[in-house]
């Protein structure tokens, strides 16, 4: 390494994972080509890096906020550009964090255009504040995690429902003043793959309003795909659900049977994989395999949201290739006035894809789709695709806040 060229991380080499950091690099020579790079590996022992080509100014300085890349991983002035632009070594894979304990540490790099290595430097993207508490839950039926944050509260609550486990999105909630209990519609043990019980998510709430620090009556929920099944039709079969969040969900209930008190109270639509379109990366494009929920076969599938009396967010992409979300979304925005009902707002982002995490995480493409049981592209212009996360994710606490009153009787009862 080069003793004169320093790397710098702005504010602090330690930071909270949703939040940016300033990138900076001085002591090179006036108007030196680099390269900078980035890289990390995640919870299950996937390595995702980046690298990006700039220019030093005539100071000898480069600022990933004001310098445009040159090339590489992205072009143009990015300044969280060398994270979100990560892609993973293996192919097909997504960033995952199954444990928020530990923080996401990347290395980043600076390196001649020959390679050698000029300096380097640690971040540490903590996904949980001081005084934020993890506790597995293993009760009953529920499989999941419980995040809480510091203080008496009352604090509102949210279930979080993600496809598979992952602990990025309720941490980094619970860092923001919720008590959030995050249960996989997929878990370890592959429950809920032939059929999917709404009692058990149920019970999940129950637990989740039972916790001495909630404040909130009823609670909300987040969610996105096959978790926003299940989100919608606990917000239509059960009392309680103040707030949803649904990201690129479908308007009626897919790939497996929803039963509610030992009763089937949804059939499914399914994929049909003649319409399966293949790729030369090896996944396939899905949009327009899904069966017709309005058909009237499918009639029994549609989730009737019209008898919820949630306050709903609707949030959708323009490059979703998992499925027609902005038309699934329309159509319950249709349904929601028909009956007369205001009780929910949209957001459309037109160049972004189907996974929306909460910011500066890798953008996934592509992955594992545990719903047809294949790799698949998910869609996203990368840069949209950032900005749309950014934005969403603001607008996200936003709505919970607005929507899930919190009443600090409750808590007293509880205690």
């Amino acid at each position: 390494m080069s003793s004169q060229v320093r790397l710098k991380l702005l504010p602090s080499i330690k930071c909270m994972f949703d939040e940016p950091i300033q990138v900076k690099v001085a002591g090179l020579r006036p108007r030196q080509v680099v390269n900078m790079r980035a890289k990390l590996t995640d919870d299950k022992g996937v390595v995702f890096s980046s690298s990006a080509t700039y220019r030093a100014d005539g100071s000898g300085e480069v600022d990933l906020k004001r310098d445009p890349s040159l090339g590489g991983s992205y072009v143009g002035v990015e300044p969280m550009g060398l994270l979100c632009s990560m892609r993973p070594h293996t192919m097909h894979k997504i960033y995952l964090k199954t444990n928020a304990i530990n923080p996401q540490v990347v290395k980043f790099s600076v390196h001649e255009e020959e390679g050698r290595l000029l300096a380097e430097m640690m971040n540490e993207r903590l996904l949980m504040r001081d005084g934020v508490t993890r506790v597995p839950v293993n009760e009953g039926n529920i499989r999941g995690v419980l995040f809480t944050p510091p203080g008496k509260g009352p604090f509102p609550a949210v279930l979080d429902l993600p496809t598979s486990v992952s602990e990025a999105r309720p941490s980094l909630l619970a860092n923001k003043g919720f008590v959030v209990l995050s249960v996989a519609v997929y878990n370890k043990k592959g429950d809920n793959i032939t059929e999917t019980h709404l009692d058990h998510f149920e019970e999940a709430m129950n637990f989740l309003k039972q916790q001495p620090k909630v404040g909130s009556k009823g609670v909300g929920i987040m969610s996105r795909c096959k978790g926003a099944n299940i989100g919608l039709a606990l917000a239509a079969f059960v009392p309680g659900v103040e707030a949803i969040v649904c990201m690129n969900a479908c308007n009626a209930n897919v790939v497996t049977p929803l039963y509610y008190k030992k009763r089937q109270i949804l059939s499914s639509i399914l994929f049909d994989e003649s319409k399966f379109i293949p790729t030369e990366s090896g996944a396939i494009i899905i949009k327009d395999a899904l069966e017709d929920p309005l058909a009237e076969k499918n009639k029994g599938s549609l989730i009737p949201i019209e008898r919820a009396k949630s306050h709903f967010l609707f949030a959708v992409v323009g490059d979703d290739l998992n499925w027609d979300s902005e038309a699934y979304m329309d159509e319950m925005v249709v349904r929601l006035k028909h009956h007369g009902k205001e009780n929910f707002e949209t957001v459309f982002y037109p160049g972004a894809g189907h996974m929306l995490e909460p910011p500066y995480a890798p953008h996934c493409p592509s992955s594992f789709n545990a719903g047809v049981g294949k790799r698949v592209l998910w869609g996203g212009e990368p840069k949209a695709h950032i900005a749309a996360e950014i934005h969403l994710w603001k607008k996200i606490q936003d709505f919970f806040k607005t929507h899930l009153s919190c009443d600090a009787a409750q808590t007293k009862a509880k205690l």
